[in-house]
């Protein structure tokens, strides 16, 4: 048999547990009334914090950005510096990688490397050797290197440096490296001049002392020659001794002439009677060689304004080395004459036309230079002498020649007084 539940009877409430749950009610609502101000206290300042945190921040990123701008101002300004730069600058490890190399460095050592690429491959063997050995013992001394390839070369001085880490541990090196190929250049001519100067000084003492016994020397020798006209095998050694001492003679003369600094003493001569001077002059050297002097002089009187020692000087030289080039036999013709030029100014032309064997091609253009010679022990002075005298008046010389059909060289002087 089931049984029913029984339904629970309900009590009232009384008036006074009412009462007590309203005022847990109004004091549970005022607990969270003050809790929702302290809340909204602190979210209000937790507001302003965070207010106050976003103006700093601000604030700050503004300074870092202005920082960056000038480290980014800085960095281009010494990059641009350090691209100028008149010598190369280089930092490597002591591997010798590149870590920093800047345009004249990289022409320096032949180097088409950049940052971090490592030791160029086309540096050349010997400055590698040489680089690994100074940054393994930098030393701080200048070291120099020269080095020659196809298409340059230089001479560097390098200097190494190093840069210590903060813990004192051996950090990367700085190389500076300088182009001193045109320095050592001008050294060594400074040293030449001055050998030269020095040379210069002694050859000019040496030939003012000669001169003059010389001199006396020749004057002798033409005593003699005439004293000994009658007796042929003696007349002839005395030919000889002319001649000789008018070749030393001339030789000296070259060498006053080349290294004497002091302006010509000019004034008006008569170039014809000059020549006939000349030829007198080279008559016992022509004949010891056994040659002929043909002298065409003209009819019309050339006067040049002209320093008459110097121009002999060049008439002997001019001779001498056409007596040089030629067989016995062979004969000079010393031709004088006038030309006119396109604008109409009337000059003197000497011509010294020789029978020898000619210039090779191949010299042709180096006769002009001082100290140039094909012969043993002689100075090369003789046409250098010729060239400077010509252009102290200014002159022009020039010369033509061909193998075996002589040589002719030709002196074009404007005349100061015209043809008479």
């Amino acid at each position: 048999m089931l049984s029913l539940p029984t339904q629970e009877k309900k009590v009232p409430r009384q008036p006074e547990d009412l009462k007590s749950a309203r005022m847990d009610l109004d004091q549970a609502f005022e607990s969270f009334l003050h809790v929702a101000g302290i809340l909204e206290g602190s979210y209000g300042h937790l507001r302003a914090e965070i207010s106050r945190l976003r103006e700093e921040l601000e604030v700050k990123n503004a300074a870092l950005a202005q920082s960056l701008a000038e480290n980014e101002r800085i960095r281009a300004y010494l990059s641009r510096i350090l691209e100028s730069l008149p010598c190369g600058v280089l930092v490597v490890n002591r591997d010798l990688d590149f870590k920093l190399i800047n345009p004249e460095a990289r022409r320096l050592l032949n180097s088409n490397s950049h940052n971090g690429t490592g030791l160029a491959e086309d540096i050349p063997a010997n400055l590698k050797s040489s680089l690994k050995e100074l940054v393994s013992q930098p030393s701080g001394e200048e070291r120099v290197w020269s080095f020659d390839d196809s298409a340059d070369a230089r001479t560097i001085a390098i200097n190494c440096a190093g840069l210590p880490e903060a813990s004192s541990a051996h950090g990367d090196l700085v190389l500076i490296l300088r182009d001193i190929t045109e320095q050592r250049r001008l050294e060594r001519e400074r040293e030449i001049a001055r050998r030269m100067r020095a040379l210069a000084e002694m050859t000019a003492l040496l030939a003012h002392e000669i001169r003059n016994p010389l001199a006396s020397l020749e004057l002798f020798a033409g005593l003699i020659q005439g004293a000994v006209s009658n007796h042929p095998e003696a007349s002839q050694w005395a030919v000889h001794l002319h001649a000789g001492l008018r070749g030393l003679s001339a030789t000296v003369n070259n060498v006053l002439h080349f290294y004497t600094q002091a302006p010509p003493q000019t004034k008006p001569i008569n170039l014809a009677e000059l020549i006939d001077h000349t030829v007198q002059f080279l008559q016992p050297l022509a004949l010891q060689r056994g040659m002929a002097i043909q002298w065409e002089k003209p009819a019309a009187l050339c006067i040049l304004q002209a320093d008459p020692h110097r121009l002999q000087q060049v008439f002997f030289n001019l001779a001498i080395n056409a007596f040089r080039s030629m067989n016995p036999g062979g004969r000079l013709t010393i031709r004088l004459g006038s030309e006119t030029t396109a604008s109409g100014a009337i000059e003197a032309r000497i011509d010294f036309e020789d029978q020898g064997m000619g210039i090779p091609p191949e010299i042709l253009e180096k006769i002009f230079e001082p100290g140039f010679t094909t012969r043993a022990g002689s100075p090369g002075l003789g046409l250098a002498v010729c060239q400077k005298v010509v252009e102290e008046h200014q002159g022009r010389l020039s010369v033509w020649s061909a193998p075996s059909a002589g040589t002719t060289f030709t002196l074009t002087f404007p005349l100061s007084g015209g043809l008479a």
